[in-house]
């Protein structure tokens, strides 16, 4: 959701504080690279009205201060930082201004102008404005030339100018609710809810232009001699020197109901019932809606502050829109920030969670049935960030979260075993899954059981990172011997996860018998031989053990799992009728947690495969994977593409994913499945809703296990999701990969 015109000159570090972003050259050997130059990227920053007083208009002046317009008077924002929500409170800057019932407000020579019961007036050019208008229920006027002003009741119009009143008339029909002028006819322009007319001072002529229904706002295209009337079903355009109809009405966009349009630096601004939007010069719309954006989601007035920020009134308070210039490695380092000063727990990657309506400071960590998973991701991606950088600062992140890692393996007695989580002992009723809670020998602590095929994939993934890529002794050989101690368990197991009670876990299962048992169209044939062989393959490549690779071929050879991991995804879908409640239930719909499965075992697979031979049926095996996901644009999926092929993988598109997930990553509400402007696809396998998925900013919060297509949901603001995963892996993985260049000055 990027606005490209806005020129944009705000630094990064002095808005958040940002740490030095860290670089290093790139080798010559590059193919493909993403060279990181400054970007544009938006957030918004909230203040919300405590009162239940109606909002009618917002505006700035030269210096930078925002006055909005109620029925309570004039209001000002107060306080207000990004995450840090303020308020509207009452403008008491000049006293005299208490008892004036102000009923409309406007810039000129972006000086504040003001309309109350007897005139048109200004603070401003030493106070000197006040023109009386004779139209004791004025409600809307505009600014024409040489100070002259139009005022109107809705039935009447005045033209006044400092001699006083020079013309009145009157308007039949609706009554006038907007009123603009053209410059470059030197004509005030009017709108009603059935009609447009115009006003020409010199011959003081009112006509009408058109005739409708359902108008409700318009605006003066700069330089283009064009009208853009807004309606209650989209908008269309209006000639100015014909003065006629152009081309048809717009109704394709994101909701058709329009309460305001603007311009701004040349591109039309729609506020609506429903969000407001912006259209780009390719015709799409960048979309706001929701608490990430806005504070309610009735847009009733938009203008523009500066060249960097939108003002967006809503019926709930004010939105700002603020557009600053930065680089990847900036936002990098902003969420650096984010994750070590809010998600972690005990060194795990966690999430925010029980929030008062995006209040992080009123949040606590949470435990996850994952927390292995997503603190691999993690710890992975700062593998890759020290491995890129040598910052010391990475180093000790992966030490912490490496000693978390290993504390699920040794806080049971089950020996290989890795425990989904752990968390201090006294308060199992209020943690997820409380029923799989075990006590332990010290009373200080419990762990939690069940442990997943997705936890030890993740294990995997990172453990053999870490050994290739971190040049500390200690940690390869820390993660060497959790990866032999978890790869035993499972082998000396008959390939399951065996669990405190004896028996496997739900998921913890690659034997043969299981794998197989699926019909070949059932996703989890094909995800757990990819997975069981890139494990093996891994834990062979560093402890040298001969028994992990004469499994793996006994996998593959004797019972077909290369073939099962080989197998097309097209040839992927829903089990066949007749096959068992387990087959059918799992091939219902295609499951994005396997993806990330699947993409996870892919560095093992084809990193570490025991031959050349295999390496390149494993790049096929890949490549039709990452086929088949790209249009989700997930920016780890498509970096997970430049391990098998620096040339052909989508680049712009991971570019685009990490350039377009909002800073803002607290779970709010969002809703897309009303828009107008977007094209709906016919329920399918894959549960693809739309031809072209959204950008990250308008979509839910999600990791990269969800359906990027999913066009409604959140959770209110209650939670507030870690980068960890979610962009820092893609984002530094990229950079070890050399597809993503160090920040490079423009």
């Amino acid at each position: 959701m990027k606005y490209s015109h806005l020129k944009l000159f705000v630094f990064v570090g002095l808005l958040f504080g940002f740490s030095q972003a860290e670089g290093q050259q790139l080798p010559s050997n590059s193919q493909r690279v993403h060279q990181d130059v400054p970007f544009v990227q938006e957030y918004a920053i909230k203040y919300y009205s405590e009162g239940a007083s109606r909002l009618d208009k917002v505006y700035a002046d030269r210096n930078g201060t925002v006055q909005i317009l109620g029925q309570s008077g004039l209001l000002r924002p107060h306080a207000g930082a990004f995450l840090y929500p303020g308020t509207l409170t009452q403008d008491k800057t000049y006293l005299a201004m208490k008892d004036k019932n102000i009923v409309g407000i406007s810039t000129v020579e972006d000086q504040f102008v003001y309309l109350d019961d007897q005139a048109v007036f200004s603070n401003a050019w030493a106070g000197s404005l006040y023109v009386k208008h004779e139209l004791p229920s004025a409600s809307s006027f505009a600014h024409g030339k040489d100070f002259t002003f139009l005022v109107s009741d809705g039935g009447n119009i005045h033209l006044v100018n400092k001699e006083g009143v020079s013309y009145k008339g009157k308007i039949s029909g609706s009554p006038v609710i907007e009123i603009t002028y053209d410059a470059s006819s030197e004509r005030f322009l009017l709108l009603a809810e059935n009609k447009l007319m115009s006003f020409a001072p010199a011959d003081t002529k009112l006509t009408t232009l058109t005739e409708g229904a359902g108008f409700t706002s318009f605006v003066v295209r700069e330089g283009k001699n064009k009208l853009a009337i807004g309606t209650t079903d989209g908008y269309f355009e209006w000639d100015l020197l014909s003065d006629k109809k152009v081309g048809t009405k717009q109704q394709a966009l994101p909701w058709p109901v329009l309460t305001s349009l603007t311009e701004i630096n040349g591109l039309l601004w729609f506020g609506s019932e429903q969000g407001a939007f912006m259209e780009k010069e390719d015709g799409k719309f960048n979309y706001y809606l929701g608490e990430r954006w806005l504070p309610g989601d009735k847009v009733l007035h938009i203008s523009q502050k500066n060249a960097d920020e939108v003002l967006i009134l809503t019926d709930k308070g004010l939105g700002k829109i603020v557009f600053m210039s930065q680089t990847l490695a900036e936002k990098a380092a902003y969420y650096e920030q984010q994750v070590r000063d809010r998600h972690i727990r005990h060194g795990f990657n966690a999430t925010l969670t029980h929030m008062e309506k995006g209040n992080f400071n009123t949040g606590r960590v949470k435990d996850s049935d994952n927390d292995g998973l997503w603190t691999s991701m993690y710890l992975a991606g700062q593998a890759f960030r020290y491995a890129t950088t040598g910052s010391a600062f990475a180093l000790q992140n992966v030490k912490e979260s490496l000693d978390a890692m290993e504390r699920l393996y040794t806080i049971n007695d089950i020996e290989g075993f890795p425990a989904r989580s752990f968390s201090r002992s006294g308060f199992k009723d209020q943690l997820g899954g409380s029923e799989h809670w075990q006590d332990i020998e010290d009373p200080e602590w419990v762990w939690k059981a069940t442990t997943s095929s997705d936890e030890i994939i993740g294990h995997v993934f990172v453990f053999g990172v870490i050994a290739e890529l971190v040049d500390n002794e200690a940690l390869r050989k820390q993660s060497i011997g959790l990866l032999d101690q978890v790869m035993t368990h499972i082998v000396e197991n008959d390939w399951y996860l065996i669990d405190f009670d004896g028996k496997h876990t739900t998921w913890g299962r690659w034997n043969p018998e299981y794998v197989n048992g699926f019909p070949t169209m059932v996703g989890d044939r094909k995800l757990n031989s990819s997975n069981i062989i890139a494990m093996l393959q891994t834990a062979y490549h560093f402890t040298g053990k001969e028994m992990y690779r004469k499994e793996a071929y006994k996998l593959m050879d004797k019972h077909g799992y290369l073939e099962n991991l080989m197998r097309p995804m097209k040839e992927i879908g829903q089990a066949k009728e007749g096959s068992d409640d387990w087959a059918a239930m799992l091939s219902q719909k295609w499951n994005h947690s396997d993806d990330e499965m699947y993409f996870l075992g892919y560095w093992g697979l084809y990193r570490y495969a025991f031959t050349d031979e295999l390496k390149e049926k494993y790049k096929e095996a890949i490549k039709d994977h990452w086929e088949a996901e790209r249009p989700e644009k997930d920016g780890l999926w498509n970096i997970f593409g430049a391990l098998i092929d620096r040339e052909k993988f989508d680049l712009e598109e991971a570019i685009w994913y990490l350039q377009e997930y909002p800073l803002d990553l607290i779970n709010w509400n969002v809703k897309n499945s009303h828009r107008k402007d977007i094209e709906l696809l016919e329920p399918n396998f894959r549960n693809q809703s739309t031809k072209e998925v959204l950008p990250p900013d308008e979509l839910k919060m999600r990791r990269h296990n969800g359906n990027r297509f999913e066009l409604d949901g959140g959770r209110d603001g209650k939670e507030e999701m870690s980068a960890g995963d979610i962009w820092l892996l893609p984002y530094w993985m990229g950079r070890y990969l050399d597809v993503i260049s160090q920040p490079v000055s423009k």
